[in-house]
């Protein structure tokens, strides 16, 4: 589990490829504050992924095909940049919002506008990712905690300040950068009670 709140930014310097899956390895920014061990849990660009081994400052992660796929981690090369948190432990601060590192869908940036010291992205994405989302809630873009600012017709828009632009790979965004999407767990939960009709099955079985 995660917060949302990015720590640390990791310059890719290898993705081998074997098959559809593969191994991206990635150097961080600088130290993280607490140490990492083999088989930590770390969030890359709002994926979960396992730490597969280490090699001096390099951290190497092996990534299924499934996730290639769902998520922007196949479209990266040498030279990219990706957010990285280490995962959340009993008594940390709760900084952004529950965050899981399941990337449920992904969007297209489809604006990048300046207004005045800060910026506003526009993000394109699917019908479904959609019903997740509500004005003023909770949004994780590329893993970083976000608040939906404004619904469109084909997507949302999210407004940033310069620290987060300075501090995540947000920095990197342009019109067409493909951004990995994590609604917010509690309107996954209320959609799951709606397809099955509101809980009224639930409540007849309690009824008897």
């Amino acid at each position: 589990m995660f917060t949302g709140i990015v720590q640390r930014l990791g310059n890719i310097v290898d993705l081998k490829m074997e098959g559809t899956a593969g191994r991206i390895t990635m150097v961080p920014n600088r130290p993280f504050d607490k140490p990492i061990h083999l088989g930590d849990s770390i969030a890359v660009n709002g994926t979960c992924l396992t730490v597969a081994a280490m090699e001096d400052e390099k951290l190497m992660f092996d990534v299924l095909g499934e996730t290639f796929d769902k998520t922007n981690l196949g479209e990266k090369t040498p030279g990219d940049i990706v957010n990285l948190e280490q995962a959340l432990a009993l008594g940390d601060t709760l900084g952004g919002h529950i965050v899981t590192g399941h990337v449920d869908n992904t969007g297209t940036v489809s604006k990048v506008e300046e207004v005045g010291r800060d910026w506003k992205f526009t993000i394109e994405t699917s019908r479904d990712m959609q019903m997740l989302m509500v004005s003023k809630g909770s949004i994780a873009i590329d893993g970083i905690s976000l608040t939906v600012a404004e619904l469109t017709d084909n997507g949302f828009c999210v407004h940033i300040i310069p620290h987060t632009i300075e501090e995540t790979d947000m920095s990197e965004f342009k019109e067409g950068t493909k951004v990995n999407l994590e609604a917010d767990i509690l309107g996954k939960h209320v959609q799951r009670i709606l397809e099955f009709g509101g809980g009224q099955d639930y409540r007849l079985n309690l009824n008897g």
